[in-house]
């Protein structure tokens, strides 16, 4: 029995809701931020660590909606022990895939830079629900701004 890729990237929410990656306040840390979606009141505060250019460590605490909780623990996966310059890469590239609105054309190698992210996708079809999925993402890249390395700095 094959399952469908709804059902599979449904799957890949919920485990991330139920089981989130990094979901602890880092200390030391170099940059906090915390950010508030005033739609449905999500909320998360993101703390990072940079050390040489590569988020050395990130963790977070939120409460909200699975597709919140679970994509800030699938960007806290994809970012840590990565150069700001490519998290900064990468969460322009989910921004992009948030706005498609269900009609981004993923390239294999998209796929694979954004693994379980690409588990989204079908949120972006609900204009509602995607500031929900960005809201990690977007306090990300605040905290790495705020520790001093925003887009000009990575060269981006």
């Amino acid at each position: 029995m094959t399952m469908s890729m709804d059902s599979m990237y449904q799957q890949i929410i919920l485990d991330h809701y139920k089981h989130p990656s990094h979901h602890d306040l880092l200390d030391p840390f170099d940059a906090e931020v915390h950010h508030v979606n005033p739609t449905c009141g999500d909320e998360v505060t993101l703390r990072v660590r940079v050390a040489d250019g590569t988020i050395a460590d990130l963790g977070w605490q939120g409460e909200g909606c699975s597709i919140s909780q679970a994509s800030t623990s699938v960007m806290s996966n994809l970012v840590v022990g990565k150069p700001v310059t490519d998290a900064l890469a990468l969460q322009q590239k989910f921004l992009e895939l948030m706005q498609s609105r269900g009609g981004a054309e993923l390239t294999e190698a998209d796929e694979d830079e954004l693994d379980d992210a690409v588990a989204f996708e079908g949120v972006s079809k609900y204009p509602a629900r995607v500031k929900c999925a960005l809201l990690g993402w977007m306090a990300m890249k605040s905290a790495v701004a705020e520790a001093g390395w925003g887009e000009k700095e990575a060269g981006v």
